[in-house]
């Protein structure tokens, strides 16, 4: 910690949600900062209360930042560096016009999110929350050979919707499950990073080709409510469902329906609408496998992600361009 005399001269910042204990130390050393101990998911108006007169504010996709939170933190606020990839949470447009520099954390969480995409379709297929919950409770009767028999991966069409960092990172996991891979993106990618990977022009034909659709597209008000009844229904008969983009790129009434009708064989979730406040039906349905948005959450990855955004804004105020600067 830097002694009183040397902390005046530090920079103010606010940190909106705890950070990993070493993240939190070097930020102590770096900022006069103030911290939502509590790590309670804050309003608006209360970040803007809390954060008065920072430069920087520390925020993760779980805080709204809109143009009046900016307008409110002016002119002081310079910094917000989010503790995530997507962006929607924050009113870019009044960024740029205030010249407020975002940056966030590409990259360095590819390979945690893969991990988590492929627990979702290896529970999905595989029936794990039965499994697990006929072991806990003490209902196994034992081995038999029709037991919660699910899906194998292996000759089945993988279909990832979104082919960035973390859909590709997914593809290299998912083809040694024996899977072959499609995809639908904006573009399709050159060869080299494609491997083999059969692209789709429309995300229409790519899912009459999905066994297994994961959803890894980035966050976007256009993408909300994509995956609806009429998609859906576009699916091959038993399709299975995994989605750790943003929650509300699925219609939760369709894909519940798509479930409980045996449309959609099971689905793997990690991201809902309205996160945590997550739609009840879901937790009564055998076929579903949740978890609670960990695609990240690992040490190694938080880590990674909070000095990400050190060095970021070290590279700024000595007058450089970091690599994840959105604006």
């Amino acid at each position: 910690m830097p002694n009183d005399a040397n902390a005046r001269d530090l920079p103010r910042a606010y940190l909106c949600r705890r950070y990993p204990s070493t993240i939190e130390a070097a930020l102590h050393e770096r900022y006069r900062l103030a911290v939502n101990d509590d790590d309670t998911i804050l309003p608006s108006d209360e970040i803007a209360r809390r954060a008065a007169g920072a430069q920087t504010l520390f925020v993760s996709a779980t805080e709204r930042i809109s143009g009046d939170v900016m307008r409110a933190l002016a002119p002081t606020l310079r910094h917000i560096a989010t503790l995530s990839v997507g962006y929607d949470h924050i009113d870019m447009d009044t960024a740029r016009a205030s010249g407020i520099r975002v940056l966030n954390t590409p990259d360095v969480l590819s390979g945690a999110c893969a991990e988590v995409a492929m627990m979702l379709v290896l529970n999905a297929c595989r029936r794990g929350y039965e499994a697990d919950r006929m072991v806990r409770s003490g209902a196994w009767p034992g081995w038999a050979p029709t037991q919660l028999l699910g899906l194998g991966l292996e000759g089945r069409r993988l279909c990832i919707f979104g082919m960035g960092r973390i859909g590709r990172a997914i593809a290299a996991r998912a083809r040694g499950f024996g899977v072959e891979v499609h995809y639908h993106n904006r573009s399709r990618l050159p060869a080299d990073q494609e491997l083999g990977a059969r692209y789709h022009a429309t995300l229409e034909d790519a899912l009459r080709h999905a066994d297994i659709l994961v959803i890894a597209a980035p966050g976007s008000p256009s993408l909300k409510g994509v995956l609806d009844a009429d998609r859906i229904a576009l699916l091959p008969p038993q399709a299975v469902v995994v989605n750790i983009s943003r929650g509300d790129l699925v219609d939760d009434d369709a894909l519940i329906a798509a479930l409980q009708g045996g449309r959609v064989h099971a689905a793997g979730l990690d991201v809902f609408a309205n996160e945590p406040r997550v739609d009840p039906r879901y937790r009564h349905l055998d076929n579903v496998f949740l978890s609670p948005h960990i695609g990240s959450a690992t040490t190694q990855t938080r880590e990674a992600m909070g000095w990400l955004l050190i060095r970021g804004l070290e590279t700024l105020r000595a007058g450089g361009q970091p690599a994840n600067l959105l604006c």
